[in-house]
């Protein structure tokens, strides 16, 4: 027997319950109308992914258990068609319902033990059916790893979930559980046919052919089709890329989603057997990357209510790049860059910031800070009189700068988006309120090296009705903050494909310094690069949280003391 089944790749926001139950319905009467008999939504799409420590507010279940309900009341009229959904549980919340919770009573406003593994919440998927809850099925395996502490907030099951739908035995599992062997065999064990796998897995660079090859190796055990629909959107510095796929029971891929895009799509299946559908085009990196700082500007500044954004440009690349993702992401009319001109601005700069603000129609502002800095070191003149000039003179322009972003964010309600990379954050190459003030870090994961791709990337991509938008100079230009004369970067870094090099190997990869020096960089440039990247932790702890697009990124990734007087030698 022939059944459509329909992939849900939606856009969800954390705790916009009746935001969330909107998309769902919206996917399942398109769904119904397509003659889907089934349609699989995202892992915790009915809550947003991830709640954090939402997921410890006894509230929050109930409010999840009422959503629960409400999605099945909509879901009613569709007949025929079945939904997985998504959702955070707690036993007994649904019994207790909201006036319990507001009330003070039952199970669901029992306080959950803080320090102690949660015994009675789950990370969950339900089977909506004719208006009501089928059944559901309870995560095994809980990913506690990067940037997921699941077992912080979720107790794992042990129980398979399968259910039977024109003859075929669909089995379900989430996301994590996919990733090992247990849960999909025990699916198998108990007559799964075809698994369902709802997920929440958030972008990094090539995860896109990590999960193909994991779930090729569950295929492998166990001979089974599989259906993998993930979230797309941004959740804070997470990036979720959509880029949802059926495989065959060879492994073959039948049908896949584009990424970073949301959207519906129906896939046909003889009895257990996937039909050939359309495959979206696999992207090249930088496309991929471009389009996950997109999406992530888009959707922070978005569904946080902000107006619009604020750029200090300096006619440098960096800012150059987020300017650009600015403009893609909101539309040129809801970005203004401000150009904050010193003695030490070069006029190409002031000539290459004005032209590139030109090219892509924003409003352009020029506040020259000369008089501002005059007036701190006069202020400032006793006390250091007779101290030679050093960085100290050098940052209050920078702070100056940082100052005048946030008076006009506070003003007008524009966010201010920082312009650091991630080459800057690792070795401290950046100034605390100065170039660090703001409130959303558009490039902090992403390397010098890389910056100067992704600027290749926007003026050439075909994608683009408007290329070239960023000035060739900015790109051959040697990178400097101009806070001094004559001044660039190299003065104070090794070359940036040296220390990104490097900063790759140790903090994303966590090779020794010994395996970096034997990998043929100089001893000297090992040991100043990591003793930078130590010295500047807590600067980066002040840092505005941004968009994480490598497995491992500074913030939730990354969690080295400030305070450490240990020190990795190299033998």
């Amino acid at each position: 027997m022939k059944t459509r089944i329909a992939l849900a790749q939606i856009n969800t926001t954390v705790g916009d319950f009746a935001g969330n139950i909107a998309k769902i319905v919206e996917a399942a009467r398109a769904a119904h109308r397509d003659g889907a008999r089934l349609l699989v939504t995202p892992e915790l799409a009915l809550s947003g992914y991830p709640p954090e420590d939402l997921l410890l507010r006894p509230a929050f279940y109930a409010a999840c258990a009422a959503a629960l309900a409400e999605l099945a009341a909509q879901l009613k009229p569709f007949t025929g068609l079945s939904v997985v959904v998504g959702h955070p549980h707690r036993d007994g919340a649904e019994a207790d319902g909201i006036a319990n919770a507001a009330s003070g009573h039952g199970n669901a406003n029992r306080p959950i033990e803080r320090g102690l593994p949660p015994v009675d919440t789950y990370n969950a998927a339900s089977l909506v059916v004719d208006g009501r809850i089928a059944g559901t099925y309870r995560k095994q395996d809980l990913p506690n790893t990067e940037v997921f502490d699941e077992k912080r907030y979720f107790a794992s099951d042990a129980a398979p979930f399968v259910f039977e739908l024109d003859g075929v035995k669909y089995g379900i599992v989430i996301c994590e559980d996919a990733w090992h062997a247990s849960a999909a065999q025990l699916a198998k064990a108990a007559g799964a046919e075809v698994l369902l796998i709802p997920n929440g897995s958030p972008y990094h660079l090539n995860k896109d052919a990590t999960r193909i090859d994991i779930l090729r190796a569950r295929i492998a055990e166990t001979g089974l089709p599989m259906v993998y629909v993930n979230l797309v959107g941004a959740q804070d510095e997470l990036v979720f890329d959509g880029g949802s796929f059926v495989l065959d029971a060879k492994g073959e891929v039948v049908a896949k989603m584009p990424q970073f895009i949301e959207g519906h799509m129906v896939v046909e299946f003889d009895g257990a057997h996937p039909q050939k559908g359309r495959i979206a085009a696999s992207e090249s990196l930088e496309a991929q990357v471009y389009a996950a700082l997109v999406l992530g500007v888009r959707d922070y500044i978005g569904k946080n209510g902000f107006p619009g954004a604020i750029v200090g440009l300096s006619g440098g690349v960096d800012s150059a790049l987020v300017l650009a993702i600015a403009c893609d992401a909101l539309g040129p009319e809801r970005v203004r860059a401000v150009m904050m001109p010193s003695r030490y601005t070069a006029d190409i700069s002031m000539l290459d910031a004005a032209d590139m603000a030109r090219r892509l129609g924003v409003r352009y502002d020029e506040i020259p800070i000369a008089p501002m800095v005059y007036a701190f070191r006069s202020s400032l003149a006793r006390e250091f009189e007779g101290l030679p000039e050093d960085a100290t003179e050098e940052n209050i322009q920078a702070r100056i700068r940082g100052t005048l972003l946030m008076a006009l964010s506070n003003k007008f309600g524009s966010l201010v988006l920082t312009t650091g990379n991630k080459s800057e954050m690792a070795v401290g190459y950046c100034t605390l309120y100065g170039d660090m003030a703001g409130g959303f870090a558009v490039i902090k994961d992403i390397a010098k090296t890389l910056v100067y791709r992704l600027c290749r990337y926007r003026n050439e991509a075909a994608l683009f009705a408007q290329r070239d938008v960023i000035p060739e100079r900015i790109l051959t230009r040697a990178p400097s903050a101009e806070l001094r004369e004559n001044q660039t970067d190299q003065d104070s870094l090794p070359p940036y494909d040296v220390l990104d090099a490097i900063m790759q190997m140790y903090m994303e990869e966590d090779k020794s310094l010994a395996d970096i020096v034997a990998a043929g960089f100089a001893r000297e440039d090992v040991t100043r690069v990591t003793r930078l990247l130590k010295l500047n932790e807590y600067k980066r702890r002040q840092a505005p949280i941004g968009i994480r697009v490598t497995h491992r990124a500074f913030g939730r990734d990354w969690r080295y003391p400030i305070t450490s007087r240990y020190t990795e030698p190299i033998q």
